[in-house]
């Protein structure tokens, strides 16, 4: 891609995809939520991360609409979705989930979200069983009480070494997003160079992020709104802590998959604390970004979780 004005709209993406797919809005819980449905079938809804939009799913999206009605959403504050003042506590934004497989014509759905949205998925399946069948969550799980540790430093030398190196997941933009106004000066206009930094950081394999794609979440995000609403989602945290300690376990089945990096803390963390049929599996080859670097393993992952408890 030569420039931003050569990217497509989200109704030109969804077309380009194999199967009948369109782009559209809803609005619901006071906000406007974008989404792209395809498919027939029982419905799934994907909840995309940070600093992507729906269109991470891209390669999971047509294989998963051969077996369900699913929808790809961007969150509150995401892509073509509102970006309000406020409401990015992963408790409000789960209801804006609840309210829009409402509106899309069903009871519950299964949920698979990547980071921010397994966080969304995970309050949702927490403050509103009933709407969730079951839940996925690619490379996160929910952040903790455990969180509030997270040093400001680098804690060791290893930490240090991947920062230089470019690599490994010391989080340093979690401070960096909890800034008002200097994200905003800093990287309205210049987004793509913390979108090559992340993937240069967090991925395995860097062409499973292709020039387009790149493009795509950069014009995403290049905005002064955009830039906010998607710190919102980092300045929640503290009440999304607060709120978790507020639920009782959670009785919906979860399965966690984890790229080789992230594999053992999250093996930890998603401990029966969280639930009472929770499963996390590794996924080999892989680092943040599985719905792009390794669409094979999550579709079949996900099929199998979602049509029985069989798993590899």
């Amino acid at each position: 891609m030569s420039g931003v004005n050569t990217i497509p709209t989200d109704a030109e993406l969804a077309a380009s995809l194999d199967g009948d797919f369109t782009s559209a809005y809803a609005e619901v819980n006071g906000v406007v939520l974008h989404h792209v449905t395809g498919g027939q079938g029982e419905p799934l809804v994907l909840l995309g991360g940070w600093p992507q939009t729906w269109w991470q799913f891209r390669k999971v999206l047509p294989e998963l609409a051969r077996h369900y009605r699913v929808t790809a959403v961007d969150l509150r504050g995401m892509g073509g979705s509102a970006k309000p003042e406020t409401g990015y506590d992963k408790r409000t934004m789960a209801g804006d989930i609840a309210a829009l497989i409402q509106h899309l014509g069903h009871q519950s759905a299964f949920v698979a979200g990547h980071d921010i949205g397994a966080s969304v998925g995970y309050h949702l399946a927490a403050s509103r069983p009933e709407a969730v069948r079951r839940l996925v969550t690619l490379d996160l799980g929910v952040p903790d009480a455990s969180w509030l540790e997270i040093p400001m430093l680098p804690a060791t030398d290893e930490q240090v070494a991947a920062l230089t190196e470019g690599r490994g997941g010391y989080p340093w933009w979690f401070a960096f997003n909890q800034l008002h106004g200097l994200p905003e000066q800093l990287l309205a206009g210049r987004f793509r160079h913390l979108i090559d930094w992340l993937c240069g950081h967090m991925l395995a394999d860097q062409a499973s992020i292709e020039e387009e794609a790149r493009e795509i979440y950069a014009r995403a995000y290049d905005s002064p709104a955009a830039i906010r609403a998607g710190n919102g989602w980092y300045r929640t945290m503290r009440q999304d802590v607060a709120d978790l300690a507020t639920y009782g376990r959670v009785t919906t089945p979860i399965l966690t998959l984890a790229g080789e990096s992230s594999y053992p803390a999250l093996r930890e963390q998603m401990g029966p604390d969280k639930g009472t049929d929770i499963q996390v599996v590794e996924v080999k080859g892989s680092g943040h970004y599985l719905p792009e670097e390794c669409p094979d393993a999550v579709i079949g992952a996900v099929l199998r979780f979602f049509s029985s408890r069989s798993l590899p």
